[in-house]
């Protein structure tokens, strides 16, 4: 039996691609877009949980929004009270403020004669 070469080397049944060059470019290829589908699968997947985590963010960031809106509103209300007590009878409130003053000297003073 006689062999018949053809290209590199190759036998005649493998129609000239086990022992050339050919062989090892398709095997790198097969190798190199197997690498590159995990690649692009691993991408694909992140892209995904990135957007998943905007859309929470967003979420939260709205709800944030609504509270900070709420708690304005209701500052607001309470400077409005403030204002308006502010310009309510300036006596009543320095009353007040004399008879506290005068409640807590008395109790110092009563503090420190029992000592």
């Amino acid at each position: 039996i006689t062999v018949v070469f053809i290209g590199d080397g190759a036998p005649t049944g493998n129609y000239g691609y086990t022992n050339s060059g050919y062989s090892v470019y398709e095997e790198e290829n097969e190798r190199l877009t197997e690498s590159l589908r995990t690649k692009v699968s691993a991408i694909k997947s992140l892209s995904i949980e990135i957007g998943t985590e905007v859309k929470n963010q967003n979420k939260m960031l709205s709800e944030m929004d609504n509270d900070f809106d709420s708690a304005g509103g209701l500052l607001g209300a309470t400077m409005g009270r403030l204002r308006t007590l502010s310009r309510g009878s300036q006596t009543k409130l320095l009353c007040y403020m004399m008879l506290f003053s005068l409640f807590v000297f008395f109790v110092i003073y009563w503090i420190i004669k029992l000592r």
